[in-house]
């Protein structure tokens, strides 16, 4: 999408859609320019108050031109108090609006709802999300088209806030995509190509491992949970490595299941509909990656995943199972289902070995996260207070959910074992925390945040101004949060 700024009025804008973004009892204010007597001659602020608008968020009002303006359509959108958050809320709903008529070019313009040059690069974010659609199977009558360009009137330009954002917002895209593919799409094999295809300048694959090569490095938990489907698992290290030196060291590790069955242990036919979304976390680390690659910060970042699809067969590992893990340690399985923790448990170990600063994992792994948190929240466990309270301001500021929740050892003994050192679930009560702690166990760095996606990783249904489908949740959050590291 390109994205540019023009200091003519917004009145004479050629556009598919001219949008004004109204804040809350400012409506004349907003209007002044296309309520000239060379443009609607005042009609258009009463039409939009007789129809009950008044700037509210989630709120808008639209007329065609009509010949009073060259824009075909003219959007006004309510962002509420102008602040930040309400103007990322605004240019999200504009972004879904004009996403709903085709309109391939969209002009801005902010003459009451100043946008700072911190907020641009977030409302530009915002306007992508929501002009976002997965419509590549759709027949092509019912596509939409995404929106080519977008022209702000009334704002002043800056080149890296535009340039931060549209990386950001590709990032975003490329995960949501990722998410939203069939499992058919998107297995093993082909993640491991995607991820692979960001090589290049300063983003490198450090392994690419086959089953036999992960069978070798004895990752047990890869290997169990993989063993079962006929496309084998593969296991991904990519590093972004500054030109001019960093100044920090993270890992990224994500969950890639592919495809979750359940295994042996089987979801119900509405529990797997949707279990292509399962690679979220994989997703988002790529998503990342992709993203930082164009913004360049000066910090290492591992991105590391294992992918696997959890399918049940004659070769599917079983209940009852102890399978030794890459660190050594045995896990006794209780539950085929809960196979996410066991692929993060060896990829935990590996990016442990390459002693990051900070090491982050992200996956869609607990049913529990989601009845705590709803489908916005996502939730954060950390036993370092001064990262996670940088990855909760990061995420704030992005606009993503993060709430952190306790970590307690009191709850350790849920994941005691009968025969192995562990076993791979805790039971229905704490079921969030009890996989975090089985993590835990898994990583030797100082500093680690563990980060369960699985409610805002994928919609079931549309939520403000996401579509059905999956998000991309936590990409901009990680990339905000490395870009500050390397400050």
């Amino acid at each position: 999408m390109r994205t540019t700024f023009s200091a003519d009025r917004a009145a004479k804008a050629t556009t598919d859609v001219l949008a004004v973004l109204v804040p809350v009892g400012r409506l004349s204010g907003a209007l002044a320019d296309l309520d000239a007597a060379d443009a609607f001659g005042g009609a258009l602020a009463g039409a939009a108050r007789d129809d009950g608008f008044e700037g509210r968020i989630g709120t808008s009002f639209a007329v065609p031109g009509l010949g009073h303006v060259p824009a075909k359509r003219v959007v006004l959108v309510g962002v509420g108090s102008g602040s930040e958050s309400d103007l990322r809320a605004g240019c999200g709903n504009l972004g879904k609006l004009v996403r709903e008529k085709g309109a391939k070019t969209v002009a801005v313009v902010s003459p009451e709802a100043a946008i700072s040059t911190d907020a641009l690069s977030l409302t530009i974010e915002a306007f992508a999300e929501g002009n976002y659609r997965f419509d590549k199977y759709k027949p092509a009558a019912q596509r939409k088209a995404a929106t080519d360009e977008l022209c702000f009137y009334g704002v002043a330009e800056n080149a890296r806030a535009v340039a931060t954002a549209l990386a950001l917002a590709a990032g975003q895209e490329l995960a949501r995509n990722l998410v939203n593919e069939p499992a058919a799409e998107i297995y093993p094999d082909t993640l491991a190509a995607v991820a692979e295809s960001l090589a290049g300048g300063e983003v490198s694959v450090v392994a690419s491992l086959g089953f036999a090569e992960i069978q070798a490095k004895g990752m047990g938990g890869i290997v169990g949970v993989g063993q079962g489907s006929a496309r084998k698992p593969r296991f991904v290290h990519l590093r972004y490595e500054p030109a001019g030196g960093a100044k920090a060291h993270v890992a990224l590790v994500g969950k890639g299941v592919t495809f979750d069955s359940g295994g042996l242990s089987i979801k119900p036919n509405d529990g797997m509909l949707t279990m292509r979304c399962d690679m979220a976390g994989a997703a988002a680390v790529i998503g990342t990656m992709k993203a930082i690659a164009a913004t360049r910060p000066n910090v290492r970042v591992d991105v590391i995943f294992g992918a696997v699809e959890n399918m049940p067969s004659s070769n599917a590992y079983k209940l009852g199972d102890i399978l030794k893990m890459y660190s050594g340690k045995r896990v006794e399985i209780h539950n085929t289902d809960a196979e996410g923790r066991l692929v993060l448990a060896d990829c935990l170990h590996y990016a442990s070995e390459l002693k990051p600063d900070v090491v982050v994992d992200l996956a869609t792994l607990t049913g529990a996260a989601v009845v705590a948190l709803g489908d916005w929240y996502s939730a954060l466990y950390s036993r370092e207070n001064s990262t996670a309270v940088q990855l909760l301001a990061a995420a704030e500021r992005s606009g993503e959910g993060a709430w952190r929740m306790p970590l307690p050892d009191l709850y350790r003994d849920k994941i005691k074992a009968e025969w192995g050192e562990t076993k791979n679930t805790g039971g229905r009560a704490a079921g969030s925390i009890t996989a975090a702690l089985f993590l835990s166990d898994f990583v030797t760095t100082p500093k680690w945040v563990h980060i369960d996606i699985a409610g805002p990783a994928f919609m079931d249904s549309p939520l403000l101004h996401y579509v059905q489908g999956g998000t991309g949740t936590m990409v901009r959050t990680l990339s905000r949060w490395i870009e500050g590291l390397g400050q």
